[in-house]
């Protein structure tokens, strides 16, 4: 049994990675310093340093020597620090993969509670190896904050509370002017608001409101998914976000039930040519920040 069990698990891992093939990764070059790439899963921002980069999420697994070459072709300096923006696995898949004597894995603290959580369960159903699992967790956590400097740059990390989970962390790259703000920010498209892992539709417009003050119109903000933004664009985002918070708040406060909320298309026609057409449906917003204003 244990070895058709391992069987099924290769020919289902095989299954897995060949989805994975015609995945390119391309590259936006935001400054002489900084790039996202783009593949399958969240943007990751890379900063090529003096003598090291910095490195912002890694994607899937699968993924990992694809992303590697691509980095390679930009620089030949080692991945110093990998920051996970937070714990879903299309942001920390390739974790255990880059992991190593030249690469610290950085993430806010319940992004390594969660992962352990995650990886323990993997291991125990055979999922993952216990090698892999202890490779991808992070080995520095902060609660609040923290501050790298390379060189001139300063490279600011820090926490939003429950946003797009409980573990959200922006990172913000002072000299070259880049903001990466992992998926606290969804460009083009309804946000994914993870409610069963601490995310809320407030927390999330907060995130927001605490980083415009920070940035400028010459900020190039690296969106969780999506296309490279500017503030204004932000901006205008937040408004979408507060509109159907509000709109959602009314029907609440009418009285109206969840089905009766999820079922009102009215409520966000508005935004749903622009905003609708993402791995998040309109339905799907209205019963998320209904979720959220009900907890």
């Amino acid at each position: 049994m244990y070895r058709i069990t391992l069987f099924a698990l290769c020919i289902f891992s095989g299954c897995l990675n060949a989805q994975y093939e015609n995945v390119s990764i391309s590259v936006d070059t935001l400054t002489t310093k900084t790039y996202m790439l783009t593949g399958r899963g969240g943007n990751i921002g890379i900063y090529i340093g003096a003598d090291k980069v910095f490195m912002i999420d890694d994607q899937f697994a699968p993924l990992s020597e694809k992303i590697k070459t691509t980095i390679s072709s930009l620089t030949d300096k080692p991945i110093a620090y990998l920051v996970n923006t937070h714990m879903h696995g299309d942001h920390t898949g390739g974790n255990s993969n880059f992991n190593s004597k030249t690469t610290t894995l950085v993430a806010q603290d319940n992004v390594r509670k969660r992962l352990i959580e995650r990886g323990l369960k993997n291991v125990s159903e055979q999922k993952m190896s216990q090698k892999d699992y202890e490779k991808s967790l992070p080995e520095i956590t902060f609660s609040k904050g923290m501050t790298f400097f390379d060189g001139e740059e300063t490279i600011m990390l820090f926490h939003v509370h429950n946003a797009h989970t409980d573990g959200d962390t922006m990172v913000y790259f002072v000299n070259e002017n880049v903001l990466h703000m992992g998926d606290t920010y969804f460009a083009g498209r309804y946000p994914y608001i993870d409610l069963n892992n601490g995310g809320s539709i407030d927390g999330y417009i907060a995130a927001h409101r605490k980083v415009l003050p920070i940035i400028d119109e010459k900020t190039q903000i690296i969106p969780g998914h999506g296309r490279p933004s500017t503030k204004s664009e932000l901006e205008a985002y937040v408004k979408i976000l507060e509109d159907l918070r509000s709109l959602v708040q009314k029907e609440i406060a009418a009285g109206k039930s969840l089905e009766d909320v999820k079922g009102n298309s009215s409520l966000t026609s508005k935004y749903d040519s622009t905003h609708g057409n993402g791995y998040i449906k309109p339905d799907r917003m209205r019963e998320t920040i209904y979720n959220s204003l009900k907890k």
